[in-house]
């Protein structure tokens, strides 16, 4: 009880004190770590570090350099090589069709967040539009 009581209270002093902007900010990077929990850390580890030779890291990824390209896979997922920071993968990357625009938006915000040096948010219009255009690649 007391946990949640503080949840909230700390919940009504950040809407109190900040910024419209800077809550929706601290939303998406809350909601996008339980999303990456949940779906991304069982092989890219909760710290981001990969899970040694199977999966890539996202930490300190040059992967990143490439929002429009992590979009479509948290989405559609791959199979095949992949290289990361000069190294070579081979593992299936399952989709997940079943997360909603917003999600994906709130998952890539705290990606980029923690581990590709942004502060900024990822808007759902600009992962509705990215998922559009990766559809017709597929």
């Amino acid at each position: 009880m007391k946990k949640s009581l503080c949840v909230i209270f700390s919940g009504v002093l950040l809407a109190s004190c900040g910024s419209s902007e800077e809550i929706k900010y601290e939303q998406y990077l809350v909601n996008g770590e339980q999303h990456y929990l949940k779906h991304c850390s069982n092989c890219h580890q909760a710290d981001g570090s990969g899970l040694k030779d199977l999966y890539p890291p996202l930490a300190g990824s040059d992967f990143l350099n490439n929002k429009e390209l992590v979009i479509c896979l948290i989405r559609n997922g791959m199979s095949g090589e992949i290289k990361v920071n000069g190294k070579v993968y081979n593992q299936p990357m399952p989709g997940n069709k079943q997360l909603y625009e917003l999600d994906i938006a709130e998952l890539t915000t705290y990606i980029y967040t923690k581990w590709g040096n942004s502060k900024e948010i990822t808007e759902v219009s600009s992962v509705k539009k990215t998922l559009g255009e990766c559809k017709t690649k597929e």
